[in-house]
């Protein structure tokens, strides 16, 4: 560990002395931070030069879940150059920074505080004009900060999370591929503290669900969720962007939090993975979300009328390239098409159907612990393949009908979009206590191939066997172009290998859709 820490500290050495040559309009050097309590964090702080004495808005910008402040150096060097003063730091307990990681805890977030304090002190900030930025983990830790702390006038908060809850536990189910590539990236760049240490011991037993419900008790105060009525009473401008498949903090725990904020705010979703869709922006390279973010910063700090607050607040990337603008969230979810979900029948393959009118008075089994065609991928490759239109496939005859419900909308021959969440709404009886469910949304060719477009875990936890619950299941959200010639087909099936599941060979689950209360699917169609 020490060795790779040395190491990035001699590239930014280097970085330091190359500055000169290719700044064009900034000074650079490496620095060491005290943090809240003293502990040094390193640093690349950049300075406007030859733009006038200042004072300069700040920006601030923590180093992601195991990277190092070099992460923001190519996009800081361009921010300063604009007249910015630009300090990105290595979090907490990573690399050449002191202390232990404490994910996101009161330290951590406090050291933005403390670098803050230090920026002020040491070059020429402006204390009225100050914005945090960053990219995961360090998106996080800014919004975090920003509730804590009222001189944080802006915010831009990339691939990040607002519950923690909602991204690691989603619907009371594990990202088990997701935990582990977090908890691996953290043990080799860095020092935990006991919440991932204690975390890093279970999953190295296999034990996905123990070491997430250990660390739930700690998960509120580093929500943002928890305190957005702070970044309310602050004003604070709030720029959000993620991908649809972001495989750690997957969008629709953004939406929540977006929908809460009443100040300044805009939220931007385009197809990828965690991070894949900003990461050459934070290289300083061209990017249309940090084109975004910069020119928010340029409005909220600078002053700039660039029409930021005329822009529409939510916009949408679809596979195809397309950005579509809305108002609010609702405004996305307006106008979407109800469907009811009709008995599925057939000897081979039972199928339901979509359909406008009413079914009711039906039930439909299908046996648990039984893998089918139909999963969400793989976590991180599969989404960021999908950014590039290689969505995960499935065969939807050959899915396992023992194993999975399967319903159908008819052929449709005109082309379709498909922009926002959909919703599931269904009654289901489980034989046993514990069952894992796993709704998929598939578009589907007249050969029967599927390319998934949005997918959700949900877990029913100490149910009771044999009695019927109604369960409400937001899918992820997406925006897709569906070409004429596909039909819609939800599958529901009860394993998945990206998470753990509840669910175990010997029992089963029974679908129905009471008179009283119909089961349906909601599709957010334009």
């Amino acid at each position: 560990m020490r060795k790779l820490g040395s190491w990035f500290v001699s590239c930014l050495v280097l970085t330091v002395f190359a500055a000169p040559a290719m700044a064009g309009g900034f000074n650079g050097s490496y620095q060491r931070i005290p943090g809240w309590d003293g502990a040094e964090m390193g640093a690349f702080v950049m300075v406007p030069k030859d733009q006038g004495p200042g004072p300069f808005p700040l920006l601030v910008m923590p180093a992601s879940w195991g990277a190092p402040n070099l992460e923001y150096v190519g996009r800081g060097a361009v921010l300063a150059g604009q007249g910015y003063v630009v300090v990105s730091y290595t979090s907490r307990g990573f690399y050449d920074s002191a202390g232990q990681i404490d994910i996101a805890g009161p330290g951590t977030v406090e050291d933005v505080s403390a670098v803050i304090d230090w920026a002020l002190a040491h070059t020429p900030s402006n204390p009225a004009k100050i914005g945090a930025s960053g990219i995961s983990y360090g998106a996080g830790i800014s919004l975090l900060a920003a509730e804590r702390d009222p001189r944080i006038k802006a915010v831009a908060a990339l691939s990040g999370w607002a519950d923690l809850e909602a991204s690691l536990y989603a619907n009371r189910t594990v990202s088990q591929q997701g935990a582990a590539l977090l908890v691996l990236a953290g043990s080799l760049t860095g020092r935990p503290g006991p919440e991932l240490a204690g975390a890093t011991a279970r999953i190295a037993l296999g034990d996905f669900d123990g070491a997430v419900n250990g660390l739930l008790p700690v998960v509120p105060q580093r929500s943002p969720i928890t305190d957005a009525a702070a970044l309310n009473r602050n004003g604070t401008a709030v720029f959000l962007a993620n991908a649809f498949n972001d495989s750690l903090f997957p969008p629709g725990q953004y939406i929540d939090f977006y929908t809460g904020l009443s100040g300044p705010k805009q939220l931007l979703f385009a197809h990828g993975d965690h991070a894949t869709v900003e990461v050459a922006g934070a290289f300083g390279l061209p990017n249309e979300v940090y084109t975004g973010a910069v020119r928010w910063f340029d409005h909220h700090l600078k002053g700039i009328d660039n029409g930021v607050e005329r822009e529409p607040a939510v916009r949408l990337k679809s596979q195809d390239g397309d950005w579509r603008g809305y108002a609010d969230w609702n405004a996305v979810q307006t106008g979407s098409t109800v469907l009811a979900l009709s008995r599925p029948s057939g000897l081979i393959a039972p199928t339901g159907e979509l359909r406008a009118a009413p079914s009711t008075g039906w039930s439909h089994s299908i046996l648990t612990g039984l893998p089918t065609v139909a999963d969400s991928g793989i976590a991180f490759v599969s989404g960021f393949l999908q950014s590039v239109q290689v969505a995960p496939q499935a065969s939807i005859p050959l899915v396992l009908r023992a194993g999975a419900g399967v319903w159908q909308t008819p052929m449709n021959w005109l082309p379709q979009q498909l922009s926002g969440m959909p919703k599931l709404h269904v009654t289901v009886t489980p034989s046993q206590s514990e069952v894992s469910l796993f709704a998929y949304l598939y578009s589907v060719d007249l050969l029967g191939n599927g390319t998934l477009l949005s997918h959700k875990p949900y877990s029913l936890r100490g149910a009771r066997p044999g009695v019927a619950q109604t369960i409400d299941l937001r899918l992820e959200a997406t925006s897709w172009d569906i070409p004429a010639g596909r039909r819609l087909v939800l599958v529901v099936d009860t394993q998945d290998p990206r998470y753990t599941s509840a669910s175990t060979i010997g029992g089963s689950v029974s679908f129905s859709s009471p008179a009283s209360d119909p089961s349906t699917l909601t599709l957010p169609l334009h």
